[in-house]
């Protein structure tokens, strides 16, 4: 970490020492007035905006930061972050930038400052105050519950968004931001200003309250707005970034669909494809299938594999730049797409084997399940292990209706049967590199498992275990065969073992708050639909009190947050002219009621072109169909393309 002062931090101690004074005088904590160098600041900045000056001079002692946080198009979704700079106790971090909000004047679309721990990392997040200052909303919140009070927040905002979040004076935070985030004397300042509008946070006492002598780390934030970086007087983890033109160091691309119809065009194939492009000093610019070339290897108007060569050949600043970066993907060339649909099932029994893991090898199994062609059934459970041996854990059953067996299969590369036994063509995962360490993060594991019938006498399995110790492990079977379609079932056994079946999430009583849980992620490959069935339940406090899904990537970077009630958010959601919704409830009071038990059928489908699309069928308790749909969530990589759901007082019964 550098930092370049020609401020001495001292002056930030005064300034802090200042404010003590005035507090325990009971004036008021903080005026924009005081302390002397900060008012002359502002002064300054308001001079030089009303002449007209609108350069990129930046304020003595910082260097040139120069990049954007957001998109220019203004439809960066939330969570949108800068680069990261640390602030060490008694220091103080100043940096310049221009603010650009979004036109339809939604108050919460301009910046924010998120402020966290760091010890080597970004660490526990203390809280977010945003430019904006609504006392009725999240103007500023408390990730902590502790750290961030709102009664120290001060300045000259008059604005207020009413009911419909649209504020008239949104505009008028347009300009040339100065920030200032003073750590001296172990409390926090921060201001925020245009040399017109001015928020500040002052707090004497001890910030963060666990170790005042401790570093923080800022980010700044956007949501549907642009941050145009111009200076810090810290140099960021990564290091700065400066005006001069920068050449392409590397291409990203994603939107590539798995397959494509034969017949269609180049064009219209790879119109979803977006690509992020590394520069020089680390800055990266996100563009679309337009800003890139492409030539498919072979031509893409015959059947079978494809390599996809994708070339950027501009600098940062449009110029033509002296190297191209080159991307490469496959995909294929079909003439009919795949057609796989899975279903996350629960079985019954819910809890299989004893407790103490004392059930024998087949002593107990669930239900049959069924799988029909083209399908692809999920399930969640936890895996617990009496650890004797590698086989003391679950096994998967493949058998027709009459339990004939097909095949039979342990979490630990090993099985047999008919479709098993002397398959050349059968393909495994080969086992796990370290099995004590694998067989000892097996007690408690979480499992979600994938059974396959793929429509012409093969089957595969494949189990992902998310141990104990945080690894995830992976068992596959490809290729299993001698199925018959049309009569293939799975089942599942034990062997000094016992399977909790995942079948709830969230708490009867519906006291679960905000994102307090989450379901296992399910992987929903190209040209698949999954469905779920589950039963809802609601406090019915507010309309946003049912089931949420979230569609990510495998690391959790989210696509989309979509609730049952029409909104939204995120990368696939904000700004995305294509989507289309259900448009809500027409009486949304009798919505909410039929909710608190009503069975929901939910389908999510990857559309192996970059988009997903989601339909929720809710059969309420007044025995009334309600329907809620999200129809082309952009920004999907339909190769890392998963889903889960999280509660918000609200609890969910999976069937």
């Amino acid at each position: 970490m550098k930092l370049v002062y020609k401020i001495a931090s001292s002056i930030g101690a005064l300034a802090l020492a200042l404010v003590s004074l005035t507090s325990c005088e009971g004036s008021e904590m903080y005026g924009v007035d005081s302390p002397g160098w900060i008012s002359n600041k502002v002064d300054s900045i308001a001079n030089s905006k009303s002449q007209g000056d609108d350069d990129d001079a930046l304020l003595e002692g910082l260097e040139e930061d120069v990049y954007n946080i957001g998109k220019e198009d203004l439809t960066a979704g939330f969570w949108t972050l800068g680069k990261t700079y640390v602030i060490p106790a008694g220091e103080i971090w100043q940096a310049q930038f221009k603010l650009t909000v979004n036109p339809d004047n939604k108050y919460f679309k301009n910046f924010y400052i998120v402020l966290n721990q760091y010890n080597g990392a970004v660490g526990d997040e203390f809280g977010v105050i945003r430019f904006d200052n609504d006392p009725t909303k999240n103007s500023e919140w408390n990730t902590t519950g502790t750290e961030i009070d709102r009664s120290l927040i001060g300045g000259n905002f008059k604005n207020s968004s009413g009911d419909d979040d649209i504020d008239g004076s949104v505009q008028g935070m347009n300009g040339k931001i100065t920030i200032t985030v003073n750590r001296g004397n172990g409390g926090l300042f921060i201001e925020m200003t245009n040399g017109e509008l001015t928020k500040t946070y002052t707090q004497t006492s001890a910030f963060p309250s666990t170790g005042a002598e401790k570093d923080i780390c800022c980010r700044i934030g956007v949501e549907g707005s642009l941050v145009s970086f111009l200076g810090s007087n810290i140099e960021p983890i990564g290091g700065f970034t400066t005006k001069e033109d920068k050449q392409p160091l590397s291409l990203e691309i994603s939107g590539v669909p798995s397959e494509v119809l034969v017949g269609t065009t180049e064009k219209e194939a790879l119109a979803n494809v977006t690509g992020t492009v590394m520069f020089e000093e680390g800055v990266t610019k996100e563009v679309t299938a337009d800003d890139l070339l492409f030539e498919t290897i072979p031509n893409i108007y015959e059947l079978g594999k494809k390599t996809l060569v994708a070339m950027y050949t501009k600098t940062f600043k449009g110029e033509t730049a002296a190297k191209p970066v080159v991307a490469v993907k496959t995909f294929y060339v079909v003439d009919e797409l795949s057609a796989f649909t899975e279903t996350v099932v629960v079985p019954n029994p819910h809890i299989l084997g004893a407790e103490d893991n004392s059930s024998g090898w087949w002593s107990v199994h669930t239900d049959n399940i069924k799988v029909e062609p083209k399908e692809t059934k999920v399930v969640n459970f936890t895996n617990y292990s009496s650890g004797a041996a590698n086989w003391n854990n679950f096994v998967v059953v493949l058998n027709k209706a009459d339990l004939t067996e097909y095949a039979v299969v342990r979490a630990d590369n090993f099985g047999w049967g008919a479709g098993y036994d002397g398959n050349t063509n059968l393909v495994t995962s080969g086992g796990q590199a370290d099995w004590d360490a694998w067989r000892a993060a097996m007690d408690g594991a979480k499992v979600t498992a994938y059974i396959t019938n793929n429509g012409d006498g093969t089957a595969d399995i494949k189990a992902v275990m998310h141990g104990n110790d945080g690894v995830d492990y992976l068992q596959e079977y490809k290729g299993i065969n001698t199925i018959d379609p049309d009569d293939f079932y799975f089942r599942f056994t034990v062997d000094g073992c016992h399977l909790v079946f995942d079948n709830e999430l969230g708490v009867p009583d519906c006291s679960a708050g905000w994102w307090s849980t989450h379901s296992p992620l399910i992987q929903v490959c190209a040209h698949q639909i999954c469905t779920v069935n589950f039963t809802n339940y609601t406090s019915g406090a507010a309309n946003w009190n049912n089931f949420v899904v979230v569609l990510n990537k495998a690391d959790l970077s989210e696509y989309a947050v979509l609730r049952s009630d029409n909104y939204g958010w995120g990368a696939g959601y904000d700004g995305n002219s294509n989507l289309k919704t259900s448009g809500g409830q027409a009486d949304w009071g009798a919505w909410l009621s039929a909710m608190n038990g009503a069975k929901v059928t939910l389908t999510v489908e990857n559309k192996g072109d970059g988009t997903a699309d989601i339909k929720a069928v809710m059969h309420g308790t007044d025995d009334v169909d309600y329907f809620q749909d999200y129809i082309g969530i952009n920004t999907i990589d339909p190769d890392n393309f998963y889903f889960r759901f999280t509660v918000d007082n609200s609890y969910l019964v999976f069937e």
